[in-house]
């Protein structure tokens, strides 16, 4: 009986696993915080707030393109 109770936790711990959001989901995610940020940092509209999950490699490297892309199209005049 405890192989059965184990073998359910060990199954019901990796289906939980899959869970949450996709890397794809972080990088938008972050991208959309970062552009916001950018775009309006660089057109001195307002301070923006971010999500900040830094932690996240997907929701960093998101961020750090839509920094990128957000000042751009300030400059650019979008």
């Amino acid at each position: 009986m405890k192989c059965i109770n184990a073998l359910s936790l060990i199954t019901i711990i990796l289906l939980l696993n899959g869970c949450g959001p996709s890397a794809d989901s972080r990088y938008d995610s972050g991208h959309s915080d970062g552009y916001a940020e950018g775009y309006n940092t660089t057109c001195k509209i307002r301070a923006t707030l971010a999500e900040g999950d830094w932690d996240d490699e997907n929701y960093l490297r998101g961020y750090q393109n839509g920094r990128v892309d957000g000042a751009a199209d300030c400059k650019a005049g979008k």
